[in-house]
């Protein structure tokens, strides 16, 4: 499960996992079940159907070999239809119920069981011997399943599927469901990444984070540190910066000596980058201190000058790779 606050690059950060997971040799499922087809986006494919489909093939490891990453865009309406279909035979009844609206109406009143639904869906993908008639032609299982999940602020309640049902169904199959869900989510099986960016809001909703987890019983796992500025100036050259103690006609003579056209006004612009450089890196050293109180293991992942596609998730996943995450 990858989880952050928005904006803080989860779903970037679940699709590397999901090729730095397959860069190690395994088939890898990638699932997202928040309906904005951000995996299509990110591996630049045709929106994804109710269907699991091959996107990507991981970096081949040290043997050579690679497995490759499928990706399946989980909705709760499919999902519930699926259901219908596997537990009760209502197979072309329950189309027909989702032609009358039934199935929108059960999974919108109730969040609840919509979150059974779609949570239970990553359990059935999870199965090593699945059934006819899922998303999978293949019926083949996986050997690892990255789920990008809810944001950090509703992922303790979109996990604890047995809460969320307490005041709707104490006894039958989806209660039972919930339960067999739970089993799998609190295993050894199972770690909640959290992604954050070192600013003092998205470390602050990541510690809460891990808090609610823990308490719920749900197994953390790491904190993926995105974004993270280039590191090329060295302590004493940002001190120097900071103190506004930089030798202007060294750095113009410098600039000069590479064929720059230098004048003051562009020597001044310089340094008021590297101002504001020097303080935001002093605040993301100051909340990278926090991160490392927070007892997991932490990984980091840069920020890409031309942004993310395709060549950068693999760039992104064989940092994950080398860090020992994959």
């Amino acid at each position: 499960m990858v989880t952050g606050k928005g904006g803080t690059g989860k779903s970037t950060v679940a699709a590397a996992l999901a090729l730095s997971l397959a860069s190690s040799g395994k088939n890898v499922l990638l699932c997202e079940v928040e309906g904005r087809q951000g995996i299509a986006q990110l591996f630049d494919v045709p929106p994804l159907p109710y269907e699991e489909r091959k996107i990507a093939t991981g970096l081949p490891n040290p043997d050579g070999r690679a497995g490759n990453v499928y990706a399946l865009h989980i909705d709760a309406e499919s999902a519930f239809l699926e259901y219908l279909a596997m537990y009760y035979k209502l197979g072309r009844a329950g189309k027909a119920l989702d032609r009358f609206g039934v199935v929108e109406f059960a999974t919108t009143i109730a969040p609840g069981v919509r979150d059974v639904l779609l949570t239970g869906k990553v359990f059935e993908a999870a199965k090593k011997d699945r059934r006819k008639g899922t998303s999978s032609k293949t019926r083949e299982g996986y050997d690892a399943i990255v789920l990008d999940a809810p944001p950090t602020g509703r992922i303790n309640q979109f996990l604890n599927v047995n809460n969320e049902l307490a005041g709707l169904a104490k006894v039958g199959p989806i209660k039972s469901q919930a339960d067999t869900v739970m089993t799998l989510f609190r295993s050894p099986r199972t770690a909640v990444h959290l992604v954050t960016v070192l600013e003092e809001m998205p470390v602050q909703e990541t510690a809460d984070g891990i808090e609610a987890l823990r308490a719920a019983r749900l197994p953390v796992g790491g904190v993926i540190v995105n974004l993270v500025r280039p590191r090329d100036l060295d302590a004493a050259q940002l001190k120097d910066i900071a103190k506004d103690d930089v030798d202007r006609e060294l750095l113009a003579k410098e600039l000069s000596s590479v064929g720059i056209d230098v004048d003051d006004e562009l020597v001044e612009a310089l340094l008021i980058e590297a101002r504001d450089h020097a303080e935001r890196r002093a605040l993301e050293d100051s909340q990278r201190t926090l991160v490392a109180q927070l007892d997991v293991p932490s990984y980091e992942l840069p920020r890409l000058p031309g942004g993310v596609d395709i060549g950068g998730l693999y760039e992104l996943a064989a940092l994950l790779r080398d860090q020992g995450m994959g």
